[in-house]
């Protein structure tokens, strides 16, 4: 009988999908997995995620949009830089208009 995937593994699957240009945030994955109130352990996810390679983990950021897991990045611009690179608008650490931007894996999955 093939092992169950462990959560950060299901996590690390929907993350790889997020489109190139586009964000999720912590929550949306949590719900879309059937953990809503697991956010943090999204976030958890993500900061284990450099150890595991072609996970796009700057795609993933808080329900507001703020880069909150950008010191996690080799230096703190790395994250707002490879979205910027994505066309991603960032003012002051935050994504502008966070909904022309959002990916909701429970509304495209």
């Amino acid at each position: 009988m093939p092992e169950e995937p462990s959560f950060f593994e299901r996590v690390y699957e929907v993350v790889k999908q997020i489109p190139y240009g586009r964000v999720t945030s912590y929550g949306a994955i949590a719900t879309y997995l059937g953990a809503a109130r697991s956010a943090r352990m999204v976030g958890w996810a993500m900061n284990a995620s450099h150890k595991t390679p072609n996970i796009p983990a700057h795609r993933v950021v808080n329900k507001a949009g703020l880069l909150t897991g950008k010191h996690h990045f080799q230096g703190t611009s790395l994250m707002q830089q490879l979205l910027e690179n994505e066309g991603v608008v960032i003012k002051e650490h935050k994504i502008q208009n966070l909904g022309t931007y959002f990916w909701d894996p429970y509304k495209e999955l």
